[in-house]
């Protein structure tokens, strides 16, 4: 027998056979339909984890956007106190000096006195309950998702001063349009000797906007400052500040900052406390979806070993040749090596390819999906915005590739390890 010579590894030559043994026909020996179908299941397997990795990672930008946009990064409200009537309150009488003293602290943008109330709005027979937000012109126009980028917007929001801004939910549900007038009613209006009657008020709509989230714009109702305190009876008192900070996702070290600028009558409420226990519940989700799609990678991996080992067994004659005339183990194990890890590379490209172009065109896929389910296939009232997002980042298609070459490579290596291993003898004995 020929004594075994080490080759250079991957040479040419056994590039060329791994790929004549992958484009053999079934009767010629080879497994072309097994190797079609641990190609497509690693392609389909790679393109569901990017898509769900697109979509997490959207779903999860475009929910953290809608909150930063449009909500206090941080609240700052007062703990209950004994005001001078003997009553018991939690307003800030002394808002202008707290929002200077929170705007200077370093990071902070914004610290804007807000009124808050909950009413009652109606239109020709319409009505909704809305929740009212007071706060000053120079202020409403520095929120994002309101006056600076909306998603949508009707009116001028210039004119705040002359009326109310409105979510475009609260106008499509009262049927109002942009210079309209609506009736604000709150149980909460002027005392009498015969008890508390309701206070009704009128106001122009000067402003519709969309901020894109389905709760904001179909509750959210601005009012001015001034009109707001009247209308609710606050006196020269405000409910909160709304602070705004540079580095929102940092927003836990400035708590005590913030603090510290109001006293200790203070109270902090920043939105990782009211949204946190959604974004974990959302990382436990991407965490166990992202385990079971490895698991399914896996599973389209597995069909590499069995058309790898049936390929092994066609091909015994052709193994006791080669390692007759002189191929070494190493050389054999590289050139089944290649037969299965080239289909988890090509597997793995066009799962790329169909996952990348999915997250790209998703608008367009989803267009189509509702089309073909007669509308509603995304309902916002639930899922809190208005179209289901994407955002392909180079990281997630790297976690991807990563998982789907490495296991294939590993699940490869046993069934060529089994076919170096082969005595070429006992393969040529019957031949």
């Amino acid at each position: 027998m020929t004594q075994a010579k080490s080759t250079k590894p991957f040479s040419r030559f056994e590039w060329k056979i791994a790929w004549a043994y992958l484009r053999a026909r079934r009767e010629e020996g080879g497994v072309s339909v097994m190797t079609w179908i641990s190609l497509i299941g690693i392609t389909l397997a790679v393109a569901a984890l990017i898509i769900t990795l697109a979509v997490r990672t959207g779903f999860r930008d475009e929910f953290v956007a809608t909150i930063l946009g449009s909500n206090a990064h941080v609240t700052v409200y007062s703990s209950i106190y004994v005001d001078e009537a003997g009553q018991t309150a939690r307003t800030i009488p002394d808002y202008a000096q707290w929002a200077t003293s929170l705007a200077a602290v370093p990071g902070v943008t914004r610290a804007a006195p807000l009124v808050k109330g909950q009413v009652l709005a109606s239109f020709n027979g319409n009505n909704a309950g809305v929740e009212i937000y007071g706060i000053a012109p120079a202020d409403l126009m520095t929120i994002p998702r309101v006056a600076i980028t909306p998603d949508e917007q009707w009116g001028d929001v210039t004119r705040f001063s002359e009326g109310v801004a409105i979510g475009s939910g609260v106008a499509r549900e009262l049927g109002v349009t942009v210079g309209d007038k609506i009736k604000l009613i709150s149980p909460d209006g002027a005392k009498t000797a015969f008890g508390t009657s309701p206070r009704v008020s009128s106001f122009d709509v000067v402003y519709v906007f969309s901020a894109g989230r389905y709760d904001i714009d179909k509750t959210r109702v601005y009012l001015p400052f001034v009109q707001a305190q009247t209308y609710f009876n606050r006196g020269d008192t405000a409910d909160e500040i709304e602070v705004m900070v540079t580095h929102p996702e940092a927003v836990d070290e400035m708590t005590l900052p913030l603090l510290q600028a109001v006293g200790e009558r203070g109270l902090v409420l920043t939105w990782r406390d009211a949204s946190g226990s959604f974004l974990r519940a959302l990382d436990i989700e991407d965490n166990v979806m992202f385990v079971i799609l490895s698991v399914l990678v896996l599973i389209a991996a597995m069909n590499i070993v069995s058309g790898l080992i049936m390929l092994v067994k066609n091909k015994g004659r052709d193994i006791g040749i080669l390692r007759t005339i002189g191929l070494t183990e190493a050389s054999v194990l590289r050139i089944f090596f290649i037969c299965g890890s080239l289909t988890g590379v090509v597997g793995t490209l066009f799962g790329v390819l169909i996952g990348a172009l999915f997250a790209i065109y998703i608008d367009q896929i989803m267009s189509f999906v509702n089309w073909m389910n007669g509308g509603g296939a995304w309902d916002p009232s639930i899922r809190g915005i208005y179209a289901l997002p994407a955002e392909l980042r180079a990281a997630d298609v790297f976690k991807a590739v990563s998982l789907s070459l490495g296991l294939s490579f590993v699940v490869t290596i046993f069934p060529a390890r089994r076919a170096a291993r082969m005595n070429p003898v006992e393969a040529l004995r019957y031949e």
